[in-house]
């Protein structure tokens, strides 16, 4: 069978926690077909995610004649954790973590900025206003207002959100 031709390029986007070695038996299905060590993989990985300790971030494998290149993709969650700025905490140990932090608004719409391209809505203002959503689920505060109220002022016009 082989590896596939060299000018062929492969994507596979996976979950991984950043700065940790994914285990070899995840990545073995996923890179092993296309002639590529997991164990390699795996320290490609960590080595691309060691910024982002302790939170689960979407990694982009691009392979392209047997050299895999790694690629972060952050999620709105993951960039909304990073701006708490939480220390990083072992995950087998610490469960159920409050993050009770607060963000300031400026951070929100940097977030959103950097969200924009993946995001379905129409303008900036929609896309905070999905980040404020994901600050909601997570449990932190916005400008220590609670992220619902900082969406209604939005709807209302008293915040105003700048699209540059």
């Amino acid at each position: 069978m082989g590896p596939p031709p060299a000018d062929d390029i492969k994507v596979i986007t996976m979950r991984a926690v950043g700065g940790e070695v994914g285990s070899a038996a995840t990545l073995a299905p996923k890179v092993g077909p296309l002639g590529l060590s997991p164990k390699k993989i795996g320290e490609d990985i960590k080595k691309a995610t060691l910024d982002w300790k302790g939170l689960k971030v979407t990694v982009k494998l691009i392979i392209q004649n047997r050299q895999a290149k790694v690629e972060l993709v952050p999620s709105a969650s993951s960039l909304v954790m990073r701006a708490l700025k939480e220390p990083p905490r072992d995950r087998k140990k610490d469960k159920d973590i409050k993050h009770d932090g607060n963000i300031e608004l400026d951070e929100i719409i940097e977030i959103a900025r950097t969200m924009r391209s993946r995001s379905f809505a129409k303008t900036l203002a929609g896309t905070v206003k999905e980040i404020l959503g994901t600050a909601h689920s997570i449990g932190c505060t916005i400008n220590n207002e609670h992220p619902q109220e900082i969406m209604e002022q939005i709807d209302n016009g008293d915040i105003s959100i700048p699209e540059k």
